[in-house]
């Protein structure tokens, strides 16, 4: 790439801690030495939190990705101007907010689906602000999803050594083990593989965890894991994936912490999510906050980049100056690295 690329972030939730942690990684030098980072919301958000929390920045309001100037100090905004100041309350579900955050996503797709910029970052959503003002979806990503037109798509998490990805998210757990299917985790699977190679990723083992306790143990507690993950994994082995599994998941996820597998596959949501969390997050009881929250979000399958911080909007500490950057630095970088990569593998 002859040229940094340009990374869209979006404002997320304006009643959120979006907009802070956002201008808050802009703070950092490093962010302009790797990339041209562009926020796109309401630039009169930004102006409010720069004032509220006293960051040494000042706005440079823009209409087009052409007036963008990327100076350290003068963070871009791709002004949306939906936003009424006056009605917006930190910490507070509404449906304005949840419009705004919303339209702020569809643009940054926007923008990359046309080629202005080079990759998406995405702030924290609310959800049910955003299905408040009408928009019904279960998250980012299946409004990624439907605005690129991709069928086939996972949600993957990274970490450090940690790397997971879903064979389903945002559904209840009855439906979760309902789609643990063959042909299922064989798709997530070839997104994992294809993910770490976009990472830069050398151990490219699998490890695939089992739905039941103990993996079923061999059908006492369960049959998923014997009609439809083993024949996957037997599937995968035959296409040449060093793939490993069905593991119960909690043997799986004590290896994945270690660097054993390159990657693991989670069958559910939370299966991935929470020791995912307690490698990336870490909670202060005594100040009664979180010291740091790592962990980035990574969209596979879509023709366009998307990485995101992987947490949500702490409503509870939203305009109080107290949020960490280190999950949107992280995504950031993430996203300057699959940009590079894919530009890589084009030429």
């Amino acid at each position: 790439m002859s040229e940094k690329p340009i990374i869209g972030i979006t404002m997320g939730d304006p009643a959120s801690i979006g907009p802070e942690i956002a201008l808050k990684a802009l703070t950092e030098s490093k962010i302009y030495d790797i990339c041209r980072p562009l926020i796109v919301g309401d630039a009169g958000v930004f102006n409010h939190i720069i004032q509220k929390i006293g960051l040494d920045l000042s706005i440079n309001t823009i209409q087009s990705v052409h007036e963008a100037k990327f100076e350290f100090g003068r963070p871009d905004v791709y002004d949306l101007n939906n936003v009424n100041l006056d009605e917006l309350e930190f910490g507070v579900i509404s449906a304005m907010a949840g419009d705004a955050s919303f339209k702020s996503v569809t643009k940054v797709i926007e923008l990359a689906m046309a080629g202005e910029i080079d990759a998406t970052v995405t702030g924290p959503i609310n959800k049910k602000s955003v299905n408040e003002a009408g928009h019904h979806y279960a998250g980012h990503t299946e409004i990624y999803a439907e605005y690129t037109g991709t069928k086939k798509y996972a949600m993957l998490l990274v970490e450090d050594s940690m790397k997971v990805i879903h064979v389903s998210t945002h559904v209840s757990l009855r439906q979760a083990c309902d789609l643990v299917k063959k042909d299922r985790i064989l798709e997530v699977t070839e997104l994992l593989y294809n993910g770490l190679i976009s990472l830069g990723e050398k151990n490219l083992k699998i490890g695939i965890a089992g739905l039941n306790p103990h993996a079923g143990d061999s059908g006492l507690f369960g049959t998923e894991d014997d009609q439809e993950i083993l024949p996957a994994v037997q599937e995968a082995l035959a296409r040449g994936y060093d793939v490993e599994g069905p593991v119960p998941a909690d043997t799986m996820f004590s290896k994945a912490a270690t660097g054993y597998y390159g990657g693991v596959v989670a069958m559910y949501h939370d299966q991935g999510h929470i020791p995912f969390k307690l490698t990336g997050f870490k909670w202060n009881p005594e100040k009664k906050q979180m010291d740091s929250v790592k962990g980035v979000n990574i969209t596979m399958g879509l023709p366009i980049i998307r990485t995101s911080v992987d947490h949500g909007t702490a409503f509870e500490i939203a305009g109080k100056g107290i949020a960490s950057p280190d999950a949107m630095v992280l995504a950031i970088e993430s996203a300057v690295q699959l940009a590079h990569h894919k530009t890589t593998a084009t030429v």
